[in-house]
Parts: structure tokens; sequence; C-alpha cells
């Protein structure tokens, strides 16, 4: 029997590594007949070097994998799974607490750190992501008033050089305790649940469609 090929949009080793460590955990459950085969490949994400909301990584992700998909269909690759990887940022506004009944409420901007995947057959298609850290206001500042790219304003707020391709920022922010690897595994164990996990998402389908739930 073939092997069951997923193809990543990108060559960055951390995102290779991730794929490699999310399949160690769920690859007997998605294909117990064939082994599992990690083709990776640079595509366009469509969106910024760093983008800076939910909706952005989710954009980003998605259509690295579309990306990956149209390929496979002009060139007949036949990739089984298709695969897009985006980190970066998200901002939200917490509402403020009053101190004072004559206090102003302002909201609180919080910036995180997210890591997010989405993956696809070709048929249909899911969203994962990783937890979120927040960063520091300083970095933020960096990133989302002054376009500096996160990858270069990390290496510059640790003092190091190339931190993307090894801890990235997750390992700088919460002391390597959480790795970039580590941050995209948990993304795509979430992402790839639907498939190796088919027939709960399935018999939750026919539930719902059946109005039980």
């Amino acid at each position: 029997m073939p092997n069951l090929i997923i193809a990543v949009g990108s060559t960055r080793k951390p995102k290779l590594n991730a794929v490699s460590s999310a399949l160690e955990s769920f690859a007997t459950l998605l294909s117990p007949a064939a082994p599992c085969e990690i083709v990776g490949l640079e595509v366009e994400s469509g969106v910024s070097h760093t983008p800076t909301s939910r909706q952005e990584l989710m954009r980003g992700a998605r259509l690295r994998a579309e990306a990956l998909l149209a390929l496979n269909q002009r060139e007949h690759r036949d990739w089984n799974f298709f695969v897009g990887l985006e980190g970066g940022l998200d901002v939200v506004h917490e509402p403020a607490i009053s101190r004072a009944a004559n206090d102003a409420e302002v909201p609180l901007v919080r910036v995180f750190l997210e890591s997010w995947a989405y993956v696809t057959d070709g048929q249909s298609g899911y969203f994962g992501r990783s937890p979120a850290v927040e960063i520091p206001e300083a970095l933020a500042d960096q990133v989302l008033d002054l376009g500096v790219e996160l990858s270069v304003a990390i290496d510059k707020f640790a003092g190091a050089v190339g931190i993307r391709d090894n801890q990235g920022a997750w390992g700088v922010l919460s002391s390597n305790l959480i790795s970039r690897q580590e941050a995209f595994r948990l993304a795509l164990v979430a992402a790839f649940a639907p498939f190796y996990n088919r027939k709960m998402y399935q018999q939750a389908q026919a539930m719902a469609q059946g109005g039980s739930l």
C-alpha cells in the first residue's frame, strides 16, 4: 500500500519537526495500514510577515494549505493531506474595570502569541490552535507600531540571532518550557482530530442532523 503523504507549506525545520512529532501521536489512527510521509514546500501565505489578528492567522494557515492543494491538482502529485501553519499575534481588547465611580473605563490591549494549523484532505478542512502566551508590551510595540517582523524583534529582545529557526519566540517567552515546535505540534494534533477521530465526528454530525443534540 502506498505511503500516506502529508504536504506541508513550509521547509522550516521547526514546522516540519512539529508535523513529524504530531504524527507520532496519531499516525496509527490516521493511517493504520500505511506509513506516513512528510513533504515540505515553501508556499505563499497571502498575509503579512507577522499576522496581527486571529483572522489573519487563520487565513494565512488556510491559504498555505490551499496553495499546496492547487499544486497537487495541477501536477498530480497524489498527496493525501495539505497542511498550512501560521504563527503570529492576536490583539485582544479587554474591558477595563473602573476603580472609582467617576473613572473612565479604558479598554486594556493585550497581545498574545499564537500558532495556528489548517489541515485539509481536499474535501474537508479544519483548524487547530496552540495555547496563547502574552507578550511584553515593548515587544508588541515593535511589531504593531513600528512594523518590525516578529522574528527580528524577538532576536533583538533576546540578544540572539536566528531564534525563529530554533526555540522561537515561544521558547524565549516561556524560558524554553514551550518551544515553537511544540506550539505547532499542539495546533496540529487539534487540526487533525476530525481525521484521526473521524468516527466520533461523524457520530456527532449524525446526532445533530437527527435532532439528538
